[in-house]
Parts: structure tokens; C-alpha cells; sequence
């Protein structure tokens, strides 16, 4: 269950709720409240009265309306690196990974919450904590993606990961793109498209100890 459907769940006043239970819940509401009024106009009376819970309850939680912003960005970083990882990891067939990993930033960005905008269509990205989430995601993702092309083609860590960061910011622009246009292309023509894409250029480099792929 996720955060949001977790505040949906519970949230009708005065219910008293294990503590974890209840960060899950206030972290759900502030998503919703985010996402729709980005950061400078959220106001945390907002995020409790969808909550349904009192100001000082949320106080309890989180100090300030930064820090709940941080932990709910520590929470949507951390499920896209692990959802790139296991892409990767998913097939031993290169192809195949390219489409997993295109595949999972469509996911990211396809999920109802709309989590994404948080972490790539914030609007305090001049705030040094939050840059540095977007940018700890952004580096972790191309270096597992540079892992993969690292021992697969034997190219210095260096050129494997000016590959690996091409990669990841195509499918991530593209996914958002592909999101706006109101998912004009179906979700799997989208993703097989960008993947014919990336797997033209990325095929182009022979795998270490053979002369192709």
C-alpha cells in the first residue's frame, strides 16, 4: 500500500494510529498537497487538514514543512534507484535491460501519486538539500547503469558513465514528455520506440573480449 492510499485509508480524524503508521499517513497527505500546489504554496495547516490530523500532531513529526518535503523526497529517490537497479539486474540479455530501464522511468513517472514532479519538477530546486537528493538519484541511476556498460564493453569508468548519464536523461526527459502529452503513444510503443533509440547507439559499442554484441 502506498502513502497515499495509506492517508486515504485513514484518514478520518481522531483515529489513533501506531507512530509509524501515522509518518506514513502525514507523508501520503503531503505528497497530495505538494504535488498539486508545489512547495511555496503548500502551507502545513493544508497538509494536516488532509491529514486529519491537528498541527501539532504533524509538528510531532516532522519540525517544519522542509524537513516533511525532504523525507518524502528520500523516500521517491530511493524507490527509483531501486526500480532502475532491478531492471538492470532483471535480464542478463543487454537489450533486454535497455527496455527494462527505459521501462522503469515510465513507471516512475506514470504512478498516480505523481511523486516524480517532487523530484524532477520541484520548485526549490535553489534549496541545497533538495538539490542534492535530485542530484544523489540522478548520479546513482547512471552509475548502476555504468556499472553494467563498464564490464560490458571494457570502456574506461569514465566513458562508461558519460554513456550512462545519456541514457538515463533520455528516458527520464522522454518519460515526462511522453506523461504531458497525455500519453499520446501507448505506454509500451513509448518505451519500445525509445528503446530501439538507445539500443541503436548503445549497441554500437562491441562487448569487452568480442567483436559484437
Amino acid at each position: 500500500m502506498t502513502a497515499i492510499e495509506q492517508t486515504e485509508a485513514v484518514r478520518p480524524r481522531g483515529t489513533r494510529l501506531p507512530r509509524r503508521a501515522r509518518r506514513n499517513q502525514l507523508l501520503g497527505a503531503a505528497q497530495e498537497v505538494f504535488v498539486a500546489q508545489g512547495y511555496h504554496a503548500a502551507a502545513m495547516d493544508d497538509i494536516a487538514e488532509r491529514a486529519g490530523v491537528s498541527k501539532p500532531v504533524l509538528y510531532q513529526h516532522f519540525p517544519g514543512k522542509l524537513d516533511l518535503y525532504l523525507a518524502l523526497l528520500d523516500q521517491h529517490c530511493e524507490a527509483l534507484i531501486q526500480s532502475v537497479r532491478h531492471a538492470l539486474a532483471s535480464t542478463t540479455d543487454n537489450k533486454q535491460r535497455v527496455r527494462a530501464t527505459m521501462d522503469a522511468y515510465f513507471a516512475y513517472v506514470e504512478d498516480d501519486g505523481g511523486a516524480f514532479r517532487l523530484v524532477f519538477e520541484s520548485d526549490l530546486t535553489n534549496e541545497p538539500a533538495v538539490r542534492e537528493r535530485v542530484d544523489k538519484v540522478t548520479n546513482e541511476c547512471a552509475e548502476a547503469i555504468c556499472d553494467v556498460i563498464a564490464e560490458d564493453t571494457g570502456l574506461s569508468r569514465a566513458e562508461s558513465m558519460l554513456l550512462a548519464s545519456g541514457l538515463g536523461g533520455l528516458a527520464q526527459v522522454v518519460a515526462r514528455s511522453w506523461l504531458h502529452s497525455d500519453r499520446s503513444v501507448p505506454r509500451d510503443q513509448a518505451v519500445q520506440l525509445l528503446t530501439s533509440l538507445a539500443w541503436r547507439g548503445i549497441a554500437g559499442f562491441p562487448m569487452h573480449g568480442t567483436e559484437q554484441h
